[in-house]
C-alpha cells in the first residue's frame, strides 16, 4: 500500500490533482462553520437533538444544519434536480435525445440541472427556515420579510457554491465531486457521533457496540464485494478477409458486466427521498387546518416507525439500483457496436438477440446487487430494533457511502497512474 502511495505522490499531475481536491474539501469544511447571522445556535442544536428526522439530515450534511451554516442544504437540491431530469429523460423525447448525444448532450443536461437547482434550493431554504422557526425556543429572532429573503438567497448561493466546488473536483478525475462532498461531510460528522455515543456509554451497552461493530465490518466487506464483483461475457471477433488473405479479427475477449454499475448513487437518491416526506410534513404540523395538521403528524409518525422506514428505504435503494443502471447501461448500443466491429457472443446471434441476452444478464445481476445493497442499507436498523438504541442511527448508510466513494476514487487515481506508466513506455 505504501508503495502505491509513494508512486502516486511521485507523479506530479496526480499529486497536484489530489492536493487540489483536498484543498476544495478543506474549503467546504470551513464554509460549513460560517453561520447565518442572528441565529441562536444553542436553541437550534437542542431542537435538532430532539427531532429524529432533522437530526438525520444534520448528520448526513456533515453538521452544517446544527450551526445554521450558509451551506446548510448541502448538495441535496442538486441531487433532487438530478433525479427529476433523469426521470424526465425517460418520458420527454427531447431530453431523451440529449442523453444519446454523448458528452455534448450530457453537458446540456448538467446545465439544465444547475438551473433547476437554484429555485429548488430557494424553496428548500424557505421551508427549512419556516420549519425551524416553529421550534418551541426561538431560533431566528425578528424575522422580517427582507431578512427572510436575504437568508434564503445566502443559503441558495451556498448550495450553488458547493455545486461549483463539486464540478471542480470532478474535473480532476479523482472521483465524483458531489459524492466526495457528501463523503467529506459524513467523515467529519463521525467523530461527533462516536463521541456522543461514548458519553452515554454504560456497561449494558457493550453488546450493542459489538453489534454495531459487526454491522460495520459486514457493510465494508459487502460493499467491496459488490463493487468489485462482475461477470465476464465472452466475445469473439470474426476474421476480416481481403481477397484470399485475412488481415484482422479472430481474437477473443470479454465484456465485463459489473454487479453494481450504479455505485453509491442509489443510496444517495434513496436517502434524499426517504427523508423528504417527513421533512415536508414537519412544516405543516402546526397548520390551521385540522386535517392537514393530522396528516402531517401521521406522516411523521409513520416514517419514525422502524419497520415502515426500513421497508421504504430498502424499496427505494432497490428501485434506484435498477433505474440508474437503465440510465447508464444501454444493451442496444453495445449490441450495435459489437455487430459493427464484427464481434459476437458465442451461441447468441448478433443484433436483437444479443441485445435481449445482455438485458437478461444485467437484470439477473442487478437483482443480486439491488438486494444486497438494500440489505446492507437496512442492516443497522435491524440491529437497532434488537438493541433499542439510536445512537448510531445513520451508521450503515454512512459506511456504505464512505466505502463506495473511497473505492471509486481509488480506481480513478489508479487509472491515472496507469496512464502515466503507459506514457513513459
Amino acid at each position: 500500500m505504501w508503495e502505491k502511495i509513494e508512486q502516486v505522490w511521485k507523479i506530479k499531475e496526480v499529486r497536484n490533482n489530489l492536493l487540489f481536491v483536498l484543498a476544495m474539501l478543506v474549503i467546504f469544511r470551513l464554509a460549513s462553520h460560517i453561520p447565518v447571522p442572528g441565529v441562536n445556535v444553542a436553541n437550534l442544536r437542542d431542537y435538532l437533538a430532539g427531532n429524529q428526522i432533522l437530526g438525520l439530515l444534520n448528520v448526513f450534511s456533515g453538521g452544517t444544519m446544527s450551526s445554521f451554516s450558509v451551506i446548510m442544504l448541502g448538495v441535496s437540491p442538486y441531487i433532487t434536480a438530478s433525479i427529476i431530469f433523469q426521470l424526465l429523460a425517460m418520458i420527454v423525447p427531447s431530453l431523451e435525445e440529449l442523453t444519446k448525444e454523448g458528452e455534448s448532450g450530457q453537458q446540456k443536461l448538467n446545465m439544465y440541472t444547475r438551473y433547476l437547482t437554484v429555485p429548488l434550493a430557494f424553496l428548500q431554504s424557505f421551508a427549512m427556515i419556516r420549519l425551524l422557526n416553529n421550534s418551541p425556543k426561538p431560533i431566528l429572532a425578528d424575522l422580517t420579510t427582507f431578512r427572510l429573503i436575504t437568508i434564503m438567497a445566502t443559503i441558495t448561493a451556498g448550495t450553488m457554491f458547493l455545486v461549483w466546488l463539486g464540478e471542480l473536483i470532478s474535473e480532476k478525475k479523482v472521483g465524483n465531486g458531489m459524492s466526495l462532498l457528501i463523503f467529506a461531510g459524513i467523515v467529519a460528522s463521525l467523530p461527533t457521533t462516536l463521541r456522543t455515543a461514548m458519553v452515554n456509554y454504560t456497561s449494558a451497552d457493550l453488546y450493542t457496540f459489538i453489534g454495531f461493530g459487526i454491522v460495520a465490518i459486514v457493510t465494508v466487506v459487502g460493499v467491496v464485494f459488490i463493487n468489485e464483483g462482475q461477470r465476464n461475457i465472452p466475445v469473439n471477433y470474426a476474421k476480416q478477409m481481403r481477397g484470399n488473405n485475412s488481415f484482422g479479427g479472430g481474437a477473443s475477449s470479454h465484456l465485463p458486466i459489473r454487479v453494481n454499475m450504479s455505485g453509491v448513487i442509489p443510496i444517495i437518491f434513496a436517502v434524499s427521498l426517504v427523508l423528504f416526506p417527513p421533512m415536508v410534513a414537519q412544516f405543516f404540523v402546526h397548520a390551521r387546518s385540522a386535517w392537514l395538521a393530522s396528516l402531517a403528524t401521521g406522516t411523521i409518525t409513520l416514517f419514525q416507525g422502524k419497520w415502515f422506514y426500513g421497508i421504504a428505504y430498502f424499496t427505494l435503494v432497490f428501485f434506484f439500483t435498477y433505474f440508474y443502471t437503465a440510465v447508464i447501461f444501454h444493451p442496444q448500443k453495445i449490441a450495435e457496436n459489437l455487430q459493427r466491429q464484427g464481434g459476437f457472443i458465442p451461441g447468441i446471434r448478433p443484433g436483437k438477440e444479443t441485445e435481449k441476452y445482455l438485458g437478461m444478464i444485467v437484470n439477473r445481476i442487478n437483482l443480486i446487487g439491488a438486494l444486497f445493497l438494500g440489505l446492507i442499507a437496512v442492516l443497522p436498523l435491524l440491529v437497532q430494533g434488537a438493541s433499542g438504541t439510536t445512537a448510531l442511527k445513520i451508521g450503515g448508510t454512512s459506511l456504505l457511502i464512505v466505502v463506495a466513494v473511497a473505492i471509486e476514487s481509488a480506481k480513478q487515481i489508479e487509472a491515472q497512474v496507469t496512464m502515466h506508466e503507459y506514457d513513459r513506455i
